[in-house]
């Protein structure tokens, strides 16, 4: 199965969508159509009604559009039926799982993120709370994933920077994007963030986007033939362009992978209609302009922060642990990572060391050298800025302590976030060709992920080698998902296959001398030499005598050296050794000495080898005879281990070969007395006979551990095998498990569909009834005469009653707007939203009376807004008319104030009592007595006890007759007796019932001294 077909099948379990819908899905998507994302908020309808209204009428787009609006997430959207008035297209809100046809429009619901997978669109649920939900970044990511360069972004009216991120993904699968200018908006926050990034292809009005729109597609999709090998004209063509960029640029894409920079050559290309490649390079030829839009079109890499969070949890978890192991306090960490782009990457990784550090309370020095060729991608990266899009790759926690915002819209959310400083002082940016200029060295871990993937085969094989020199050894290489390090697998060893995890490895290999020998200066040897004196060498100059020695000795030496590791793979070769080994027939699939060694050297040389292997040891056999062209040479066989430590195995041992010819001897022919055969046996030279069998001997002896080493290594195989068969039907039960889960899977998800849609008739329900129940707040709200005003957490209007319209300037429109944006007709009053964000941070009710403009006064109640779950999400304001109220209670104050200045002027007391006689009230009490002092008594408290009784028994009997009666008495106080002309009248409530008595007395105790 290929690789795509594998990813379209994982896409398919995932997706859970049935395997037949999911392949005609697939089979379209070879060949399908544009496919126009469009991104709006504030400000989007009428730039949709300027877009839809200039498409032409007489002819379909070919393409398909997908409209992705900021809604309301609690209110119906009505953005379809306002699309299909403007245009003949079919126009649909989205459902979930709705394939993509050509010629149709398809809105976003409320309150659901989308994404685009297999040629349908797919809704979730959003994450993000509200506010910070990006939903066109979200779809413009799947979009370019999906689409590649089919895919086509379109930024209009909006706030905020959402759609950032989705730009540079649609630009880096190699799609086109427009957007609005920004003098044609109503808002113009994401049209602008979106061509501050530099990616922007058109700056159009949206009645102007149609006709660009199908002039591209016609030249990008129409006439280019897609998906073929490269041809010679196109090739010749592209040399032509390298040319003009290198001596713009001075950089060098003649080693970039030819289809990646055809595909970025077409679309610009459509871009500007220009059919033919050869027109194209006079256009650039004649335009420096272009030539700069080409280079940067090259560059774009899709890059953000924690770019595949399962990789990054990995390296959090398992490498860094190791990059802080065993080492001094003050050592240095050293990382590169190459290509950078805008640095997202980079600060990634120094945000998990920094986590890493605190966590543990470490306090390492870290370099982390950021590089890339993009001088307009460096210095964003220096800058350490990012748009407010960037919070939906980050955790809230990260975006808190590594960021701060920087500026704030009018909604008062982020409009971009900048590095923090401890972070940013971590990181070194500097403009870096990978290809011509010196790597750095003494790495721990160089991060280089989807670098190579644009590169071609000739360019990897110069760079795998160049990062196994930069890096110390066991350190680490971390390259994209679609990346390896392809033949050099002795160059690395696999940590982590799927996540691309590699650590470096100890070689002998020449390989790396000529992958380094492109970034290092020619040996000379023009300089002259001057005789060496001994007397004066320090101790500087005994290490290059040694050397010195060494290697001549080395090249004077007979002997033939061959290094190999544990498999026989030739590393290295020292001397000719032709006469030993000879590649053998058939297809190259590299040198392997077993494979190469000469009838004769073969089985010694592999019984001798695999000893050595097992045991560590030095195994020597001497007297070889090999066969060489038809004749006989003898050698020395040596094999011994390699390490650089003696007496230690290296982690990853290799084995040196020596080969060693004997001289060929070639005695003088002559003939010896004949001797007695007796002698010979006796203890003379041995006979013909004898050597034959000795040497007879010696070939049975090695024959038989050939036949040994032989039956071992098969023994061994047949081990593997047997483990790789148990294997094998280990696999087999799994997938027939997996087949059975997937069996039990399928009747779930009918049983799951049977219950969505009995859940779909109770919804169907429960709508009616929520409507029925908003239609009797509606009604109750306008029915009564309070005012009434709903607001977020946020201060943003939800919803508001008839009423409130006559304190409030408020209109239908005025939803979702701010609450300091409206004005009202409140007089002497401005701090609404101070009291309401008052309320909402302490939760305290707040009461006061305010007057409008034309003289109405309410009694104003701010209190926060409770759901069922106890939860505050806004504030409400009422206003209760008391204007009448207010006006009683006016009038009632006057009469208050008159009866206060009558009584004043008058010498009368008045005074109340409850019915058990004790004093309520009191004005200009009895002489002698100031008001306060009688309140709370009776009479028996205050006079004589006969006094007090005639009073008491006057007072009682009004009580109980109800009639009032008029006398004359005497109260003495302090030893001072006074006379009183009293009347007491009974004091009734509104049902007449009788609640106690008023006096009112006048002191007459002149007129009665007087008599």
């Amino acid at each position: 199965m290929s690789r795509r077909k594998k990813r379209l099948a994982k896409a398919t379990a995932t997706s859970g969508a049935k395997p037949k819908k999911i392949l005609k899905t697939v089979n379209n998507v070879a060949h399908t159509f544009p496919i126009v994302g469009i991104g709006a908020s504030a400000g989007g309808l009428a730039a949709f009604e300027a877009f839809f209204s200039a498409m032409p009428a007489d002819a379909d787009p070919g393409m398909a559009f997908v409209l992705v609006q900021h809604l309301a997430p609690d209110h119906k959207s009505i953005l379809s039926e306002l699309v299909r008035r403007y245009t003949r297209m079919k126009v649909f809100e989205v459902e979930d799982g709705m394939e993509v046809q050509a010629n149709c429009a398809y809105i976003i619901p409320p309150n659901r993120d989308m994404a685009f997978l297999n040629g349908s669109l797919q809704l979730l649920e959003p994450v993000a709370p509200r506010g910070q939900r990006l939903p066109i970044d979200f779809f413009f990511r799947s979009l370019a994933q999906g689409q590649r360069e089919r895919a086509i972004g379109v930024v209009l009216s909006g706030t905020g920077s959402d759609g950032v991120l989705g730009v540079r993904a649609i630009k880096g699968e190699g799609g086109m994007v427009m957007a609005q200018t920004p003098d044609s908006t109503e808002y113009d926050g994401m049209p602008s963030s979106a061509i501050a990034t530099g990616l922007v292809d058109y700056e159009l009005a949206p009645a102007d986007m149609p006709a660009q729109l199908i002039a591209y597609t016609s030249h990008a999709f129409g006439t280019l033939p897609r998906q073929v090998p490269v041809s010679n004209k196109m090739e010749n063509a592209l040399k032509k362009l390298f040319i003009l960029l290198r001596a713009q640029t001075s950089h060098d894409f003649s080693l970039y992978k030819l289809s990646t920079i055809r595909r970025r050559v077409e679309r610009r290309m459509a871009v500007h209609q220009i059919d033919s490649i050869d027109m194209y390079v006079k256009y650039m030829q004649q335009s420096a302009t272009e030539v700069d839009t080409l280079f940067r079109d090259l560059l774009i890499g899709v890059t953000h922060f924690f770019r595949d969070p399962e990789a990054f949890e990995y390296i959090e978890k398992r490498v860094m642990p190791q990059l802080f192991a065993d080492r001094a306090s003050d050592s240095l960490i050293r990382i590169w990572v190459p290509g950078c782009a805008s640095g997202e990457e980079a600060y990634s990784l120094a945000i998990l060391l920094a986590e890493y550090q605190e966590a543990r309370k470490m306090c390492f020095k870290i370099q982390i050298f950021a590089t890339d060729i993009d001088n307009q991608a460096i210095s964003t990266a220096r800058a350490g800025l990012y748009p407010a899009s960037i919070s939906a790759d980050i955790s809230e926690e990260r975006l808190a302590r590594f960021f701060t915002s920087e500026s704030d819209d009018a909604d008062g959310n982020p409009s971009a976030y900048r590095i923090h400083k401890t972070i940013r002082d971590m990181l070194v940016f500097s403009e870096q060709d990978v290809i011509k200029d010196p790597p750095f060295s003494r790495l721990d871990l160089i991060s280089c992920r989807n670098l190579l993937i644009y590169m071609s085969n000739k360019l990897q094989r110069k760079l795998i080698p160049l990062f196994h020199y930069a890096l110390n050894p066991g350190a680490f290489l971390f390259l994209g998902t679609s990346e390896t390090v392809g033949h050099f697998s002795e160059f690395f060893s696999v940590v982590e296959r799927k996540l691309k995890l590699y650590r470096r490895k100890e070689v002998l290999s020449s390989r790396q001398g000529t992958a380094l020998s492109l970034f290092l200066p020619p040996i000379t040897t023009s300089a002259p030499t001057l005789p060496l004196s001994t007397e004066n060498l320090g101790e500087t100059e005994k290490l290059p005598l040694r050397e010195l020695t060494e290697q001549t000795l080395l090249q004077q030496a007979a002997s033939v050296a061959i290094l190999v590791n544990a498999k026989g793979d030739i590393l290295y070769i020292h001397g000719r050794c032709g006469m030993y080994l000879e590649p053998p027939p058939g297809e190259a699939n590299g040198n392997n000495i077993l494979k190469m060694a000469r009838e004769g050297l073969l089985r010694d040389l592999t019984t001798a080898l695999h000893k050595t292997i097992l045991s560590g040891d030095s195994v020597h056999r001497p007297s070889l005879r090999v066969k060489t062209n038809g004749h006989l040479s003898t050698i020395d066989l040596t094999t011994c281990v390699v390490s650089a430590n003696p007496g230690m195995m290296p982690e990853t041992p290799l084995y040196l070969v020596i080969l060693a010819r004997q001289p060929d001897i070639h005695p003088v022919r002559h003939h010896p007395a004949p001797e007695p055969a007796d002698d010979a046996a006796e203890g003379g030279a041995p006979s013909d006979s004898a050597v034959r069998i000795a040497t007879l001997e010696q070939e049975l002896q090695a024959r038989d551990e050939y036949l040994q080493t032989t039956t071992e290594e098969l023994e061994t195989s047949n081990e593997e095998l047997k483990s790789s068969n148990e294997e094998m039907q280990s696999i087999n039960e799994e997938l027939q498990s997996t087949n059975e889960e997937l069996e039990t899977s399928k009747e779930e998800l009918q049983s799951v569909n049977e219950e969505l849609a009995t859940v779909n008739t109770e919804l169907e329900s429960k709508v009616v009834d929520l409507s029925q129940a908003n239609n009797d707040m509606n009604n109750l709200l306008a029915g009564t005469c309070i005012g009434t005003i709903f607001v977020d957490t946020r201060l943003r209007i939800l919803r508001f009653t008839p009423t409130a319209t006559q304190i409030i300037n408020l209109i239908p429109s005025d939803i979702g707007r701010p609450m300091g944006h409206i004005t009202s007709s409140l007089m002497n009053y401005t701090s609404l939203v101070t009291d309401a964000q008052m309320v909402l941070d302490s939760l305290v009710f707040q009461t006061q009376e305010v007057q409008t403009n034309e003289g109405k006064w309410f009694t104003m109640s701010i209190q926060p807004y409770r759901t069922l779950d106890n939860v505050i999400e806004g504030v409400v304001v009422t206003f209760v008319d008391i204007t009448q109220a207010k006006q009683a209670k006016d009038i009632l104050h006057l009469n208050e104030e008159r009866m206060r200045v009558a009584l004043k002027a008058s010498p009368v007391a008045i005074f109340n009592q409850d019915t058990k006689l004790r004093y309520t009230w009191s004005y200009n009490a009895y002489s002698g007595f100031i008001d306060e002092q009688i309140l709370g008594k009776t009479d028996a408290e205050l006079l004589t006890e006969e006094e007090a009784t005639k009073l008491t028994a006057i007072k009682q009997e009004v009580l109980m007759s109800g009639k009032g009666q008029r006398h004359v008495v005497q109260a003495t106080v302090k030893a001072r007796t006074y006379t009183y002309d009293l009347t007491v009248e009974p004091l009734r409530d509104d049902t007449e019932k009788i609640i106690g008595i008023t006096c009112a007395s006048i002191d007459i105790s002149e007129q009665q001294a007087k008599k």
